[in-house]
């Protein structure tokens, strides 16, 4: 059994994977309704919000409310909870969000599991009434939630870590482009300045034309006024235009454009993928707990 995935007494799975991977397995119950919970796992965590669902459908049963009806439909892409007759989709608990399951061994139709809320981040504990087969659910909601952790795993999940650290070299990448860029901007400035330098420098007076100054490697300094001067060439044809320095930006030292880490190539994730996979990541590493315990605690509940 993976680390991924607890229960305290070991059952035997209800389902065969491909029942589970390839479909769905349905089941019919009574929605007592869901509320907000504290801790992602824990008895006492459910068993009080079993309580007060349970209090607040008695003072619903006498005011003639039904309790409503749903279908439950479990697999490894999660557990949906439908409209019987229309099959609209009125919760969707993705496995690796459900964090603690558990059934009363006591009162076969109860059972419960705490679901992280994709959308507020809260999480909220699912009641139900499921005609004496809760104990059944629950070990295939187990089923399910151990297929997933392993198809995730399969299917590139473990190297999670390594992309991130991939993401970090990308960015770090980006990082000493820029800087490289800055650089050959302060060279560049320096190299104006020296040339400045040297023309005032030189003896009053002398207007006769002057070859351009040189650097070190005898090449000479780039000025960005440089293409708006007209020297011809010795054969008397103009040279060709040099380019803008918002061409130049688009390339780095070696001719190449600057690394984007945000315009991936297919084999790339963007970042809210990234962010699915590593949310999924650390919903399977909490794990599940599967629990048989005792919701019934005093006369009330027990005529539930």
């Amino acid at each position: 059994m993976n680390r991924a995935f607890s229960r305290k007494k070991d059952k035997t799975w209800m389902h065969t994977p491909e029942a589970l991977s390839k479909h769905y397995i349905p089941y019919n119950a009574k929605f007592l309704g869901s509320t907000e919970v504290e801790q992602p796992k824990g008895t006492e965590v459910v068993r009080d919000a079993v309580r007060k669902l349970k209090f607040a459908r008695h003072i619903k049963k006498s005011e003639g409310q039904k309790i409503p009806k749903v279908e439950l439909q479990i697999s490894i892409y999660g557990v949906k909870i439908l409209e019987p007759k229309t099959k609209e989709v009125q919760h969707n608990c993705q496995l690796h969000r459900i964090s603690f399951c558990a059934d009363d061994k006591t009162d076969k139709r109860i059972f419960t599991f705490i679901c992280k809320d994709s959308e507020s981040n809260k999480h909220l504990c699912y009641v139900f009434d499921s005609e004496k087969c809760a104990e059944e659910i629950t070990l295939t909601i187990g089923q399910a939630f151990n297929l997933a952790y392993r198809k995730f795993l399969e299917s590139g999940g473990k190297d999670v870590e390594t992309r991130k650290q991939i993401a970090g070299l990308q960015k770090r990448i980006q990082d000493l482009e820029t800087e490289n860029m800055e650089l050959k901007n302060k060279v560049q400035d320096l190299e104006n300045q020296l040339r400045i330098t040297q023309v005032s420098t030189s003896p009053a007076g002398s207007v006769s034309p002057k070859s351009p100054s040189t650097d070190i490697f005898d090449m000479i300094p780039f000025s960005p006024t440089s293409h708006q001067s007209s020297v011809p060439t010795p054969n008397g044809t103009q040279p060709p235009p040099v380019p803008s320095r918002s061409t130049e930006i688009k390339r780095d030292l070696f001719g190449a454009e600057p690394f984007d880490p945000f315009n991936c190539g297919a084999g790339d994730f963007p970042p809210d993928i990234q962010s699915k996979l590593d949310e999924m990541q650390e919903g399977f590493k909490m794990g599940l707990t599967l629990e048989g315990t005792v919701f019934c605690l005093d006369p009330l509940d027990s005529r539930c």
